[in-house]
């Protein structure tokens, strides 16, 4: 149960959700390190094996304990799984080999907004006016950063292929919040973890079998450690700490500090310098988002005549 945050928290609570976006922005470094030392579908797969053996011995007991809630709900935790972990991060592995981790942290960042979007389509519940100048505002931005600093040219030769990539993994991302709030299943929230990356790494599995060898070497296997470990175990944790202590909304706003994070860690690590078009572009969707979410309660639509 969410515990209700009081004005003042301890500023101790506030490192939970702040570590997580950390985490995560490390992470996206990493996908993109990832780009030329491994093939994507092979750490795909060993990301999620890996962490499947290491949550084993904490999980598979409360897994077995909660049985009769969790096989009734297989087919939605199937489609969880697919959705948020074979999905969204499988197109991020492919994604990193044709564009810039910059672009994957901004382009990542709009995975709220993308929620608003889906919320109103799947739920017809229509967004209030700030989310959607903040949604022109943010595929202002989005224009701006994947056209180089010319939009118009996103008509002439189109979006890089791995943009494009990246934006429907944070769809599928955005997608799998929503149903995972819109079901509330009756599981316990690291049970239904495990259950998802069991589902994640069973439909990578193809594709692992049928991609060209890519065996685990002294060059990837940091890269393979850290995904497995820390953004699909330790930022979960810290995460679900963060909503507890602080409340859904306030933890949520430190996810706007991931592509500023990201952007930097790039800079320093990868040698991405940043071009005019990325700060002003990339400021331009973060704004985006932080309006939408400033007054992101929907309304719901009117009922249509009979």
């Amino acid at each position: 149960m969410t515990r209700v945050s009081s004005p003042h928290v301890p500023a101790r609570y506030l490192l939970f959700p702040l570590l997580a976006a950390l985490i995560w922005s490390v992470n996206m470094i990493v996908t993109k390190m990832a780009a030329s030392a491994i093939a994507p579908a092979a750490i795909g797969f060993y990301r999620w094996a890996l962490a499947g053996v290491v949550l084993t011995p904490f999980a598979l007991p409360g897994v077995w304990a909660q049985r009769r809630q969790i096989l009734p709900n297989l087919p939605k935790l199937a489609v969880l799984g697919g959705l948020g972990m074979a999905l969204y991060q499988g197109l991020a592995y492919v994604a990193a080999a044709s564009t810039t981790a910059t672009n994957m942290g901004i382009i990542t960042a709009m995975i709220p907004l993308m929620t608003i979007a889906i919320v109103a389509v799947l739920l017809r519940e229509l967004p209030s006016a700030t989310a959607m100048l903040g949604g022109l505002l943010s595929l202002a931005g989005l224009a701006l950063l994947i056209g180089e600093g010319d939009p118009a040219r996103l008509l002439e030769v189109g979006a890089n292929r791995g943009d494009l990539l990246m934006g429907v993994g944070a769809l599928a991302y955005a997608l799998y919040g929503v149903l995972l709030r819109r079901w509330a299943l009756p599981v316990g929230p690291w049970q239904s973890l495990y259950v998802q990356v069991a589902f994640g790494v069973l439909f990578q599995l193809p594709a692992f079998l049928l991609a060209p060898p890519s065996p685990l070497n002294s060059d990837n296997l940091p890269l393979v450690l850290y995904a497995a470990v820390f953004p699909s175990l330790f930022a979960p944790f810290l995460w679900m700490q963060g909503v507890k202590h602080l409340g859904p909304n306030r933890a949520s706003i430190f996810l706007n500090i991931m592509p500023v994070a990201t952007v930097a860690i790039a800079a320093v690590f990868l040698d991405e310098k940043p071009h005019l078009f990325h700060i002003v572009g990339g400021a331009m969707a973060l704004a985006g988002v932080m309006l939408a979410q400033m007054r992101s309660g929907a309304r719901p639509a009117r009922p249509k005549a009979a």
